[in-house]
C-alpha cells in the first residue's frame, strides 16, 4: 500500500510538471520546421555554403550568418568583398522566416528575395547574379540538382534563390526552455527567469517582442523616447523612402537566441545583453531599470536560446575548366 501511495504521489508530480499549456501569452512557442522537399532543402545547403557565388570564392551566406555562432557573425558589422566594412550589424539567419520582411530596413519582401541580394552588392559578394548564376551553370552536379528538382536545363537566379530560401526555412531553433514553459513544463523556468518575464512584460518590451520570434514583425524607429547615439550611418527605412518620418526607422530583431548573437542592435555597439537591456529600456521606453531588473530580464531571455540547427556540412560538387575563376585580390 505505501509503494502504492508513492507512485502515485510521482505520477501526480509529473503530472503537475506538464500542466496545461499557458494561455494568452504575447509569445508564442517556435515550431519545429516540416520539410516538404528534402532534395530543394539539400540543394539550399549547397548554395548556402558555397563560397563560389561571390567574386572572391571565398564569402559564402554563411560567412555572415554563420550556423555554428547564432546564425550571425559576432561582429558589429560584417566583412565583406576585399575587407571592406559593412555598413550594418548581421541579422541572424535562424527564425528569419518569422520576419515580416528582411534586413533591417526591410528592403526584400522574404527570404528568397533577401538571398539574391548580397550576391551582387559590391560591398558584400561583389558578384553578379549573371555570373553567380554562369557558375553554377558550369557544374554538371548542380546542373543535375536542378533539372531534378526544377525540371529545367538551365540553372536560373529565380531557382537559386528559392533553393536557398527553402533551406533557410528549416533553420529554426524550437524546444527552448521558455518554449517549454508555455506548453506546461512548469519545471523550465526558475524564480528569477519567471520574475524577468513578468518584468518583460510590464515594462512594455513585449508591445514590440513578441509572437513566436520575440520580434521581426514590425518597424520601430531606435530611439523613440531618447534619442539613440550612434556613429553608425544607417538610416534605415529613410535610406529607402528618403523620409524624415523614417529615419531610424528599423524592423525589431528577434530575440530568439539572443545570447549567441552579440552585439547588439544594428550598429552592433553593445556586446553585454544586460547593457542591450539597459539601453532599451531607456531609450525606448524612458525607463531606467535597476540593477537586479536587468539581470532578471537578462536572464529571462537567456531562456529563449532554442536547439540549433543539427546539419552536416554538405561536400560541394568540383569546379570544371569551363568555371569562372575566383578573383580574392583585386
Amino acid at each position: 500500500m505505501h509503494k502504492l501511495s508513492l507512485l502515485a504521489a510521482g505520477i501526480l508530480l509529473s503530472v503537475n510538471a506538464l500542466a496545461a499549456p499557458q494561455a494568452n501569452e504575447p509569445i508564442q512557442p517556435i515550431q519545429p520546421a516540416k520539410v516538404d522537399n528534402p532534395g530543394k532543402v539539400e540543394l539550399g545547403k549547397q548554395l548556402f555554403f558555397d563560397p563560389r557565388l561571390s567574386k572572391s570564392g571565398f564569402i559564402s551566406c554563411n560567412s555572415c550568418h554563420n550556423l555554428s555562432m547564432g546564425g550571425s557573425d559576432n561582429l558589429p558589422s560584417s566583412i565583406g568583398h576585399s575587407w571592406q566594412q559593412g555598413p550594418i550589424n548581421s541579422p541572424t539567419v535562424l527564425n528569419a522566416s518569422y520576419n515580416v520582411k528582411q534586413f533591417w530596413d526591410g528592403r526584400a519582401a522574404d527570404l528568397k528575395e533577401q538571398a539574391a541580394g548580397p550576391i551582387a552588392n559590391p560591398m558584400e559578394m561583389a558578384f553578379s547574379h549573371t555570373l553567380a548564376v554562369d557558375v553554377l551553370n558550369s557544374i554538371p552536379q548542380y546542373r543535375e540538382s536542378f533539372r531534378q528538382i526544377y525540371q529545367s536545363e538551365k540553372i536560373s537566379l529565380d531557382e537559386v534563390t528559392d533553393a536557398i530560401a527553402e533551406f533557410e526555412k528549416t533553420l529554426v531553433t524550437p524546444n527552448a526552455r521558455f518554449d517549454r514553459w508555455l506548453q506546461g513544463d512548469e519545471t523550465a523556468l526558475n524564480k528569477t527567469e519567471l520574475e524577468g518575464y513578468q518584468l518583460f512584460k510590464s515594462v512594455g518590451c513585449v508591445a514590440c517582442h513578441n509572437g513566436p520570434a520575440v520580434g521581426g514583425g514590425s518597424f520601430q524607429k531606435m530611439g523613440l523616447v531618447t534619442p539613440y547615439q550612434t556613429s553608425n550611418p544607417a538610416l534605415g527605412v529613410a535610406g529607402l523612402t528618403g523620409k524624415e518620418a523614417d529615419r531610424f526607422l528599423f524592423k525589431v530583431p528577434t530575440l530568439r537566441n539572443i545570447e549567441l548573437t552579440y552585439p547588439y542592435f544594428h550598429d552592433g555597439a553593445y556586446w553585454k545583453l544586460e547593457e542591450a537591456v539597459d539601453v532599451m529600456a531607456r531609450v525606448q521606453l524612458g525607463r531606467q531599470l535597476k540593477a537586479d531588473e536587468i539581470d532578471k530580464i537578462t536572464a529571462f531571455l537567456k531562456t529563449l536560446t532554442g536547439e540549433q540547427p543539427r546539419l552536416e556540412i554538405p561536400v560541394l560538387p568540383p569546379s570544371t575548366a569551363q568555371t569562372a575563376k575566383p578573383s580574392p585580390f583585386n
